[in-house]
This record gives C-alpha cells, sequence and structure tokens, in this order.
C-alpha cells in the first residue's frame, strides 16, 4: 500500500516542514513511506519522507524538518 501523505508544512519564517507519513503495509514488502511537508518561506525545511514498511508492518514516519537558510522540500521514504 502507498505511504501515508506527508505533513503540513511549518509557520512561516522559521517551521519547519511537518513529518513524512508512515511508510505503507504491504503483503510482500512495505509501501514507501510520505513525502516529507513542504517548506514555508525561506527558513524552514521540509520534514523527511517516512520509512518503507516491511512486510504487513507500516513503517516508521519520518521527522520534522529543521531549520535552514533555504527551504527544501522533503524527502522521500526509502523503497
Amino acid at each position: 500500500a502507498a505511504g501515508a501523505a506527508g505533513g503540513q508544512a511549518g509557520p512561516l519564517l522559521v517551521g519547519g516542514g511537518g513529518a513524512g507519513g508512515a511508510g505503507g503495509d504491504g503483503a510482500t514488502t512495505g509501501g514507501n513511506g510520505g513525502n516529507g511537508g513542504n517548506a514555508v518561506a525561506i527558513l524552514g525545511a521540509g520534514g523527511n519522507g517516512g520509512n518503507a514498511g516491511l512486510g504487513t508492518t507500516a513503517g516508521a514516519p519520518g521527522s520534522g524538518g529543521t531549520i535552514t537558510l533555504l527551504g527544501a522540500p522533503g524527502l522521500n521514504g526509502l523503497p
């Protein structure tokens, strides 16, 4: 199954992106994690995507973004 959706973007100016969604479950291999939240303004970085699930177990959710000089979109979860 597909991973969960990424989190919401952080507050203006200093907020990091939301956490990535957890990886979906799967009959043989887990689904991909969701994308991290997009950055807002110039200081917030996007959250990381969740890890893929293993077997029928869903993957762990990604972490929220950290503050950087240039905002960046979140990364995809591992396949």
